[in-house]
């Protein structure tokens, strides 16, 4: 009977279901209509935000205005097809239902989410009516146009005030100066490309200026020209300009009528027999020298090309067809940077500042961070104010404020934005997501690349992962100087790195016009925008939380180190349902809220270093995640839902037991980066094989390794041909007598990293093989023979670490010939090594030597003296008998390391570094 009541029910129910589910069916041409039109009003904003960087300031302010109209429409469509997409996908049958109830649950569901929808897709289209109308009342392009520059534009260059400096305020550049008179003055006969690159406001115009009218210059050459090319510029106009400068004596004008071949063979016929250098200053494009240099004749006579650049690439770009020397700016010392402060703030006080403003001129000189744009600028307005340490403490204080307001500093700003204006769109919202970092902070690469792709800035390319597209990309951005290097791994690539802080004024203003983020924190005002995308926390406030309206939000970067409130973390999950960023990496978070899972289009998650425990099972609901960092946290035991995020490409964690999903974790077979996972319990067997289902591992990480797993840990990496990273530790023991047995017959071909920690006795015959190894870690392995002899013909090994007993012998040999590349070594807790032996020839490219705590080594490296690119020796708690005898008050072996430019040593008992420097 029941079933009979139920059949009668869904028959009366479905033909109302289904008029209404026919009056929706159009709601799929209605999405399919904004998601094209979104495109259109993504192309309309390049073409405004172009005008806005080159129409004047009325112009610019009407453009802005309408430009955030046309934003916000942008956001509404954008919201829309994310909330579509949550109600759009087809949940499977539940077992239970017949398909006709199915039906029914499924559109009762959905009815009221896609009325809503559907009207709020009938609103946004008159929008998009007006912005049609509105675009082509003003002129706007609704075609994207990529450009490396801006042509025909009308601007004016911000540096004709503020960086061409006399001689005498050129402080920092001596060293650069007389290395670039050198290579003007000296070299072979062919033709020579010389650069100076660095970022806007470096001083690198100043520099070339310095240089080219150096005596040494002046008198080397017979013909010197100087040529300012900047953004908007046409071969034919700089060849015009050059012909003017060599014939001082001719009209203004060059005939009209000369096309570019013509000036091209009038210009060589110019410099046919002459020993020239020409200067062209500020150069942006790419194809410049292609453009140019058949006009700058190699005439075999010591001539030269001398380029300034914010684009190493343009430098470089020079190679194909010339000799090329490129010299980068580095930013000034402190040092430097106060003696140029001095000589501008106090230019009327014999440069000398006062005892009271000391503190407060260093203060306001760190701020500029080594960049003599902002140093000569602001020094040059505080000379003429009151030398009044109240006043100038409160300038300093306000430092970013005055940047905006005073017009003898907004030059500097302009000067930021030019580099901006240059960078190809899809660069843009990569630069400007540096501003979502607080001051001064160091950004891991790996961390913002994948937030990056998360964004939705990467776009694929043929025969590449998106994370090697977005390394192209932070490329791009470091070789424009807009992107400082904080720190580098082994291998060269980045990993870590930063914007200057003054650029950062430039971003924040950029936020403002393009709404692209918000930063909250306990100083912020209480009228916050209602409009932004992302959104940068310093606080957990929740007075301010409660001001924001989050519809629009999809990045969310919390960076308080106060504690945070259940209240906090539930109004972000409840607030910002459409989230694709999330990150607490740092904070007191200490539990994850049972909702998670409603964040369903979120792509990347951390929380790292914080103070959860636990996930919630409503983990498994986030099917669009691409990256779970729970590096540092309490988090041990992962939930079985896990292995339901079949696009997880990066799971990080230390020790994470898999045991509860050894069945699932195979079909996570998007897994890029797995690291690290507990071997351990009574079914490490099943769980090693269904990891092997995991064919795209690019870097894998496993602890608690038992002996007797080694043969199918063997099989398991023996099938993972894309493996770049290995990293095994074993499971310690009382006796510590367990092995890593690990034998390799066909080794991954991409092994770049391995890192055994766990007992080894002979070093395995398969590690000398992976000729593209880069680095090689040994900790615990107990090894009794030498390694440096399987080692030293390792082709592309850049580091090499062996510690914890990871050496047993007494002596280690690097013979001649051996480690030819290799850059750091580091050698430590040995209780048996008594000599270290470096013959001449090897070691050749060693940059870092770490000694440590090798209780029996107390005599220097025997050959140390050889070595001569090292860098750096650290000496950590070693004999007294070592440390005395290279010590640089009488030590007997001192003389062997003269040539080290940094030493420091790391005495026992934590007391505090002796650190000197060799050499000057």
């Amino acid at each position: 009977m029941a079933e009979m009541a139920v059949s009668l029910a869904i028959q009366q129910l479905l033909p109302l279901l289904r008029k209404e589910a026919n009056l929706l069916g159009g709601i799929h041409k209605e999405f399919a209509y904004i998601k094209d039109e979104l495109e259109s009003i993504q192309a309309f904003l390049k073409d405004a935000e172009k005008r806005a960087a080159v129409e004047g300031d009325n112009v610019r302010e009407g453009v802005k205005i309408w430009v955030k109209q046309v934003i916000g429409v942008a956001f509404r469509i954008e919201d829309i097809i994310d909330e579509y997409m949550i109600y759009e996908p087809r949940k499977p049958r539940h077992p239970k239902y017949p398909d006709s109830l199915h039906k029914i649950v499924q559109l009762i569901k959905t009815l009221i989410p896609r009325h809503r929808i559907g009207s709020k897709i009938q609103e946004v289209k008159s929008s998009v009516c007006m912005i049609k109308e509105r675009s082509e009342r003003y002129g706007f392009q609704i075609q994207p146009q990529e450009s490396s520059g801006i042509q025909n534009a009308k601007w004016y260059d911000p540096r004709l005030d503020t960086l061409h400096m006399e001689e005498i305020d050129v402080v920092g550049f001596q060293e650069s100066r007389e290395r670039l008179i050198g290579w003007l003055v000296k070299g072979r006969v062919e033709r020579t490309v010389v650069s100076v690159v660095g970022m806007g406001g470096q001083g690198k115009t100043t520099l070339a200026k310095n240089v080219f009218d150096s005596k040494e210059v002046c008198g080397h050459f017979d013909c010197r020209v100087w040529i300012t090319v900047s953004q908007s510029y046409s071969i034919e106009g700089l060849l015009r300009d050059m012909l003017r400068k060599f014939h001082k004596s001719l009209p203004r004008d060059i005939p009209t009528e000369m096309d570019r071949g013509s000036l091209i063979d009038e210009v060589r016929n110019y410099l046919q027999q002459k020993r020239y250098v020409v200067v062209f200053d500020d150069v942006w494009n790419m194809h410049f020298w292609n453009e140019i240099e058949s006009a700058v004749i190699d005439n075999k006579n010591g001539s030269k090309i001398f380029i300034t650049t914010r684009n190493i690439d343009v430098a470089l770009s020079c190679k194909r067809s010339s000799l090329v020397k490129v010299h980068e700016l580095q930013p000034l010392t402190e040092e430097q940077s106060l003696e140029l402060f001095n000589k501008k703030a106090f230019q009327f006080d014999k440069c000398c500042c006062p005892k009271e403003l000391i503190d407060i001129s260093y203060d306001i000189v760190k701020k500029c961070k080594g960049l003599p744009l902002a140093i000569v600028a602001i020094g040059g307005l505080l000379s003429l104010r009151d030398k009044n340490s109240i006043e100038w403490k409160r300038f300093c204080e306000n430092l970013l404020l005055e940047l905006n307001k005073d017009s003898n500093l907004i030059g500097i700003k302009e000067i930021l934005s030019l580099s901006y204006n240059d960078l190809p769109y899809y660069l843009r919202s990569c630069l400007l997501y540096f501003g979502l970092y607080p001051e001064d902070y160091e950004i891991e690469s790996k961390i913002l690349l994948r937030q990056w792709i998360a964004e939705g800035f990467v776009k694929e390319e043929r025969g590449k992962t998106l994370e090697e597209v977005a390394e192209t990309y932070l490329s791009e951005l470091i070789n424009r100087s807009l992107v400082q290097i904080s720190s580098i791994n082994i291998d060269g690539k980045v990993k870590s790195c930063r914007v200057h802080d003054l650029l950062r004024v430039m971003i924040f203003e950029k936020f403002k016009d393009l709404s692209f983020c918000c930063h909250i924190s306990e100083d912020s005002q209480s009228s916050l925008s209602k409009q932004f995308r992302r959104l940068s926390i310093e606080t957990n406030s929740n007075d301010l939380m409660a001001s924001i309206e989050g519809s629009h939000v999809r990045s969310l970067l919390v960076f308080t180190d106060k504690e945070i409130t259940e209240e906090f973390v539930n109004k972000i999950t409840t607030k910002f349902k459409l989230l694709k960023v999330l990150d607490f990496k740092d904070t007191s978070l200490d539990f994850v809220p049972r909702n998670i899972g409603n964040l369903i289009h979120l792509k990347y998650l951390s929380f790292r270093n914080t103070d959860v425990k636990s996930l919630p099972k409503s983990i498994g609901m986030l099917q669009n995640l691409e990256t779970l960092d729970v590096r540092g946290t309490d988090i041990h035991e992962m939930p079985k839902e896990i292995s339901k995020l079949r696009k997880l490409l990066h799971l990080r964690g230390y020790t994470m037991s898999f045991i509860k999903l050894k069945d699932g974790i195979g079909d996570m077979t998007s897994l890029q980066s797995l690291r690290y996972v507990v071997l351990d319990g009574e079914e490490v067997v099943e769980l090693i094989q269904e990891l092997k289902k995991l064919k795209q591992l690019r870097e894998l990480g496993l602890v608690r390794l038992r002996r007797e797993h080694g043969s199918v840990l063997s099989s398991l990496v023996n099938e993972m041909q894309h493996l770049e990273k290995l990293h095994i530790r074993e499971k310690p023991t009382n006796t510590n007598e367990v092995n890593i047995d690990l034998h390799l017959i066909s080794c991954p071909p991409m092994l770049r990293d391995i890192r055994l920690y766990g007992k080894l006795e002979k070093l395995p015959e398969w590690i000398p093989k992976l000729q593209n190894l880069v680095e090689l870690k040994l900790e615990c392995s107990q090894l009794t023979d030498d390694p440096m002899e399987s080692l030293k013909h390792m082709q592309h090994l850049l580091s090499l670490y062996i510690s914890h007993h990871g050496y047993e012998g007494e002596s280690l040999y690097f013979q001649n010939g051996g480690f030819h590349k290799l850059k750091e070594l580091n050698i430590g807790n040995s209780s048996s090594l008594r000599s270290i032996i470096i013959d001449k020839g090897s070691l050749c490219s060693l940059r870092k030597l770490e000694l440590w705590r090798n209780t029996q080594l107390k005599t220097v490296p025997t050959g140390i003296q050889h070595l001569e690119k090292l860098k750096v020796l650290n000496i950590w708690d070693m004999p007294t008998e070592f440390v005395q005898s290279i010590a640089p008050n009488g030590g007997k072996e001192h003389w062997t390391i003269q040539h080290v430019p940094f030493v420091k040593f790391y005495p026992a008992g934590g007391k505090s570094v002796r650190y000197f420097r060799t050499k000057n």
